[in-house]
């Protein structure tokens, strides 16, 4: 019983101990990044100010944000060194993932899985850039439409009285508030955009069908148009994109999953493995997709 234990406990510790080196690999590639990101700090924060910048200029205001601390430029600094490092360390991360992951896996799960580690990133960039062109300047013409501007000294109303009784609303924005709402619009709409990944990938675990999926329609628009209220601005022309955006990604991860279902149905018949409702084979049980149960299965339930 002693050799058994201690030849159970050698590989998890080798386990243990790749994992070990591929976080502290990971973890030098993110430091990395965030050096090397810290270093342009001025030229990215540059960059995530075009929307503002531009929803201004389009009202005929300068573009200027404020330091409200003392400090806040040196820690808005450090918050875009920290994004920035992991969005360069995250295909070197993925990557030691996938070495850590792949040897325990199947040739047919190595295939199955990889491309969804290639998907996640792309949809997550997508998603991004979409909060970045589309949602951000569109959040930011309906903010500044709360400001007002204040008559001038000596300007007078239409019916010749002096104006006054109206005081000025004007935008002074603060770098961290503006740096950190931007990076949530950012960040919400690369994960909504994760939606197809995962309810596909779950699709091939068999974690979730196309039927289910359709059965839960009325539910999910419920909850898309809850998010969309979290997520975006009160204003209804934002969540109406953010809805049909994210509902829209929604149907298509019930036509993936059915594809993926349709597939394994093919493999299955094409194998003998798979029988239609009502259909007897023997003494053999049938799962609900259809494949033959055998005693294995049983057991592991």
């Amino acid at each position: 019983m002693t050799a058994e234990v201690e030849d159970s406990a050698a590989p998890l510790i080798e386990h243990l101990t790749e994992l070990r080196d591929r976080l502290i690999k990971s973890l030098v590639a993110f430091v990395i990044g965030m050096v090397i990101c810290y270093g342009f700090a001025t030229p990215i924060f540059n960059f995530l100010t075009q929307p503002i910048c531009a929803a201004l200029a389009d009202i005929g205001q300068d573009c200027s944000l404020q330091m409200i601390k003392l400090q806040e430029g040196f820690f808005v600094a450090i918050r875009i060194s920290f994004l920035g490092g992991f969005v360069l360390a995250f295909p070197y991360i993925g990557y030691q993932l996938w070495r850590f992951v792949a040897p325990g896996l199947y040739k047919k799960e190595k295939n199955a899985f990889l491309p969804f580690l290639l998907a996640s990133p792309a949809m997550f960039i997508l998603g991004a850039a979409f909060a970045f062109y589309v949602i951000a300047p569109m959040a930011f013409h309906f903010f500044l439409g709360f400001q007002q501007m204040a008559p001038a000294a000596g300007q007078t109303a239409t019916n010749g009285a002096q104006a006054v009784g109206k005081a000025g609303v004007v935008f002074h924005g603060s770098v961290a508030e503006y740096l950190s709402l931007t990076t949530k619009f950012i960040v919400a709409f690369g994960l909504c955009f994760q939606l197809p990944v995962l309810l596909t990938l779950m699709g091939k675990a068999g974690l979730v069908s196309s039927a289910g999926l359709r059965s839960v329609r009325k539910y999910s628009i419920v909850g898309i148009l809850l998010l969309a209220a979290i997520v975006t601005p009160p204003d209804v022309v934002t969540q109406v994109i953010l809805f049909t955006v994210v509902y829209g990604l929604y149907e298509v991860s019930i036509w993936l999953v059915a594809r993926v279902e349709t597939k394994r149905e093919e493999r299955l018949r094409a194998e003998g493995l798979w029988f239609d409702d009502g259909e007897e084979f023997g003494d053999e049980e049938f799962g609900e997709d259809g494949a033959v149960v055998t005693d294995d299965d049983e057991e592991d339930e």
